[in-house]
């Protein structure tokens, strides 16, 4: 059978849907990913002529892929056009949108193949666990697998897929990986929350690659690619010591590169902090949310005290280790002047990097929820935006309060940097939205980023199709 995935923009490596065509390559099938920021999905298709279109998407970005498999399937009208990812698992009613034949619920591996399987046979895909079919009109609304308990037992995800089809990414020093699935924590507004519902009872809340899984995974991009700066993509990097022992005893002297993780406040003690230096942790990403902490254990469920962050950020600096925030402004419930303490937590916490985002109401995690019952919302799923940065579909004590917040999310960072400029940068986020503090937002950040947190040093010409690609995208 022939898959062809199809992405919007490569931010980095799409993890996810690597994995699954290693899956269905493994199994003999072909797979061909098309980019639409490169290229027309449209003549890919009919030039490739796939059995199967596949979409991998997150709320923010059901409308896009939406509109674009319709005028896929006009041109290629008997392909079968499958979504799968955040939306479709805790929103699969998104099959009744025009032009969805089917979604996948959860984690896709063996869902994916057992749907080439059916499709190889000649049959009519149906009664497969993790699918939601459409079918004449009709839903057939299937039950989800447990997922894999061993991720040892995963093959490793396709990068070639990507890189054959972009130079810039297989070139870049920098490459993401991931170690674990899941998380033990049950905050609000979190993906991982509602993932444990679907799950519960199958699957332990966190499930981690041994390290030796991990190293051979790095090494193998290592020695096939260009790979300088490894970031990790776990939600949780340090929930067990023993495993971090194992790293920082074997990571240093098999793979020898510096690395990005996340951690949590309450996780972080002066030994793990130590045992992430010593593996060779060079930043970490950790979530304050909100300086409030009423919002933040009361709405979000995040049971952490300012203290217990401060003292975090603390470790994390005498460790030697570089810390960017997490930070979600425009809570429901919340106001500027809640905003104005997450900015505070900040200044105690002394980051390399604030990143701020504007909460968006995902369906079906509980806050999303909370936010809809109890009027917070104004706009439909249709309009929360995809960058998570550019604006908000939530209600606040006035429109003027509404576009300030909007505005001072993107100057966030800069008020973080330079503590005296606070005042200014909140005046100025009076002002109505312009250009300009979506630009300052982007350089800032940009540099930031790749100076501090994942610091990699490109070639001239790579840093400017970077700096071009960055300033394009949502």
């Amino acid at each position: 059978m022939r898959f062809l995935f199809i992405e919007k923009q490569i931010d980095y490596e799409p993890l996810g849907l690597l994995s699954l065509s290693s899956v269905l390559r493994q199994a003999g099938h072909q797979v061909r990913l098309a980019v639409a920021a490169v290229e027309d999905p449209v003549a890919v298709a009919r030039e490739w002529q796939p059995n199967v279109l596949g979409y991998s998407v997150y709320t923010g970005s059901q409308t896009y892929y939406r509109d674009l498999n319709l005028a896929i399937k006009a041109a290629l009208p008997g392909v079968l056009s499958v979504f799968g990812g955040p939306h479709p698992t805790y929103f699969p009613e998104f099959v009744e949108e025009p032009g969805v034949d089917a979604v996948c619920l959860g984690e896709g591996e063996g869902a994916i193949l057992d749907l080439a399987h059916t499709l190889e046979r000649g049959e009519a895909p149906a009664n497969i666990d993790n699918w939601w079919f459409k079918r004449d009109g009709d839903l057939e609304r299937n039950p989800v697998r447990p997922p894999e308990n061993d991720l040892d037992r995963l093959p490793f995800p396709d990068r070639e897929l990507l890189f054959e089809r972009d130079s810039l990414t297989r070139q870049s020093g920098i490459k993401h990986f991931i170690t674990s699935r899941g998380c033990p924590y049950d905050c609000t507004y979190c993906f991982n929350q509602a993932l444990g519902k679907l799950y519960h009872g199958m699957a332990r809340r966190l499930r981690q690659m041994s390290v030796g899984r991990v190293i051979e995974e790095v090494r193998g991009v290592q020695d096939r690619y260009p790979l300088q700066f490894v970031v990790f993509l776990d939600d949780l990097f340090i929930v067990h010591v023993e495993w971090l022992r194992d790293l920082a005893a074997r990571f240093p002297a098999e793979v020898g590169l510096p690395f990005f993780c996340n951690v949590r406040a309450n996780l972080v003690t002066a030994e793990k902090m130590a045992l992430l230096k010593e593996a060779g942790c060079a930043s970490v990403g950790m979530g304050l949310e909100t300086g409030n902490e009423a919002l933040r254990n009361a709405v979000l469920k995040r049971n952490l005290s300012n203290e217990q962050i401060v003292d975090a950020s603390r470790l994390i600096r005498e460790a030697g280790i570089r810390l960017l925030t997490t930070n979600m402004l425009g809570l429901p419930g919340g106001s500027l002047a809640h905003d104005l303490e997450t900015l505070a937590l900040n200044h105690a916490c002394k980051p390399a990097y604030a990143n701020a985002f504007l909460y968006q109401p995902y369906p079906r995690t509980e806050l999303g929820e909370y936010a809809r019952e109890n009027g917070y919302v104004e706009g439909s799923l249709d309009e929360i935006d995809s960058s998570a940065w550019e604006r908000s579909v939530l209600r606040f004590g006035s429109a003027a309060e509404k576009r300030q917040i909007e505005n001072f999310n993107k100057l966030f960072a800069l008020a973080v940097e330079w503590p005296w400029t606070a005042g200014l940068m909140l005046r100025l986020a009076g002002l109505p939205p312009n250009g300009l503090y979506r630009l300052v937002y982007k350089l800032w950040k940009g540099y930031a980023v790749k100076s501090r947190i994942h610091p990699y040093r490109p070639p001239f010409r790579e840093f400017l199709q970077t700096v071009g690609r960055f300033m394009k995208f949502d």
